[in-house]
């Protein structure tokens, strides 16, 4: 049995090794994905093969708040080369927060042959593996998607207040600071347009970083997951919840953990968040 296969999580399969991807790096059915916060990461040196996503540029719609629409997604993933039928594996900086936050993404339009590298770039490095500057080409296909589908991953604003009034769930992943209303963004980042600070009411500040080890990036096996989320927190499986932090990546780590290594069924992630309920007229807010 493997290591990840042996940590207990609902959904092993959605996790790779990086000794897994090091074994597929030729593998015409497997394409390695590098989605990143620091865009010069991958000019920098990347996983031989992996092409780039960049958040920004690739999976947001250049005009309006929202993300990339069916036909621009069919065109992004005809650009780097991939079938519906191509294993996708994601991998990032800041331990896969933003592999994370592309994974969620990709499901939205239903590609679910996806897995996240386990550690991320860090655990990459850090083991003395590969690393190149040559940008891979692959020919373009013709990818079909399916319509983007937001009702049951993704939650907006008037959802969000519907949560709140109903008593339902919500999980704050920022640091703590940021929770109480101390700081309006995390330490070292600029202020991306919030004018109040706190939380959504309600709201169980659990940070992002709580679910990975810090030594590596590696997620902790599903036992000390649901010390922290359902023991600590009281969270149930059955129970409908939003994740948010601040612009959508953290928590879509947090929701990572809670729909795919700990099988809650009914988890969406406000990619609103932050910059958007800290803005909002008359939104309420607690501190």
């Amino acid at each position: 049995m493997s290591d990840i296969a042996s940590r207990g999580y609902a959904h092993p399969e959605v996790l790779v090794s990086t000794d897994w991807v090091a074994e597929h790096l030729h593998d015409p059915q497997v394409r390695i994905i590098e989605s990143d916060e620091d865009p010069l990461l991958y000019a920098s040196g990347h996983i031989p093969g992996a092409v780039n996503v960049d958040w920004t540029q690739d999976l947001n719609d250049p005009i309006k708040r929202d993300y990339i629409n069916k036909e621009q997604f069919e065109a992004l993933m005809s650009r780097i080369g991939v079938t519906p039928e191509t294993t996708l594996v994601f991998y990032g900086d800041k331990n896969n927060w933003w592999a994370c936050y592309a994974y969620w993404v990709f499901q939205l339009f239903g590609h679910t042959n996806a897995k996240v590298m386990d550690g991320g770039r860090l655990k990459w490095e850090k083991e003395g593996r590969p690393l190149t500057r040559e940008v891979p080409s692959y020919p373009p296909t013709q990818y079909k998607a399916k319509d983007r589908d937001d009702s049951k991953i993704r939650a907006f604003r008037d959802q969000v207040f519907q949560h709140v009034q109903a008593g339902l769930p919500l999980v704050d992943v920022r640091s703590p600071a940021e929770y109480t209303g101390e700081r309006l963004h995390m330490e070292d980042y600029p202020n991306e347009g919030a004018l109040r600070g706190g939380h959504i009411p309600g709201a169980k500040n659990v940070p992002w970083s709580r679910a990975v080890n810090p030594e590596d990036g590696t997620f902790k096996p599903a036992d000390e997951l649901r010390a922290i989320y359902v023991q600590e927190q009281g969270l149930k499986p059955e129970d409908e919840v939003v994740v948010y932090c601040r612009i959508g990546e953290r928590s879509s780590h947090t929701w990572f953990v809670l729909a795919n290594l700990l099988g809650f069924p009914k988890v969406r992630n406000y990619d609103g968040s932050w910059t958007e309920w800290g803005n909002l007229v008359n939104s309420p807010i607690e501190r």
